[in-house]
């Protein structure tokens, strides 16, 4: 496969999935190894992604108030983790994130589901996380079932099963 349609795979994967755990990075106050250095906590939460290739972007809508938004703005390094088990298809991508007050890209990307947490667009709690992919991974098997047989199948033998294809992408925007 070559790297464009890597790259395609990958926005393929994220947009038919649209959920992923989004993971930051945390240093919680006080808390420090023995070395005296600042032990990272890895931080997880479910989200709901706007993936726009054309932008190379994925987007969120995020509360002002959100422990992530501090996180990110002392890290921007997150991790997206899309899963898919009933088609064994994933991606986990890396990527820079950051957090505006974007009021047009907000009322672009609310949406019905967006009204369980705010009442409108205009909510002044609400923010858009931006993350600029920087490189992604993808599992894509032909399925749960077809998978199962052929790793049984390669149990009984000496081969090993091709269970679909994997591949790592750069995602840095080519210009």
């Amino acid at each position: 496969m070559t790297d464009s349609q890597g790259e395609a795979r990958v926005w393929e994967l994220m947009e038919k999935i649209g959920f992923c755990m989004l993971s930051s990075l945390d240093v919680p106050e006080g808390r420090a190894s023995a070395a005296g250095t600042n032990d990272l906590l890895i931080r997880s939460r479910p989200m709901a992604a706007h993936v726009c290739r054309e932008e190379n972007t994925i987007y969120f809508l995020t509360d002002a108030d959100s422990a992530k938004d501090e996180d990110i703005a002392a890290r921007p390094q997150v991790n997206l983790a899309f899963a898919d088990t009933s088609k064994q298809s994933y991606v986990s991508l890396t990527g820079r994130a950051a957090v505006s007050n974007d009021r047009e890209k907000i009322r672009k990307l609310f949406s019905t589901p967006a009204k369980a947490w705010w009442d409108s667009p205009e909510d002044p709690s609400i923010r858009v996380l931006k993350v600029t992919p920087h490189d992604a991974q993808y599992w894509d098997s032909p399925g749960m079932v077809r998978s199962y047989i052929k790793m049984a199948a390669a149990a009984v033998s000496d081969a090993r099963p091709d269970l679909g294809d994997n591949e790592k992408v750069d995602m840095d925007a080519r210009v």
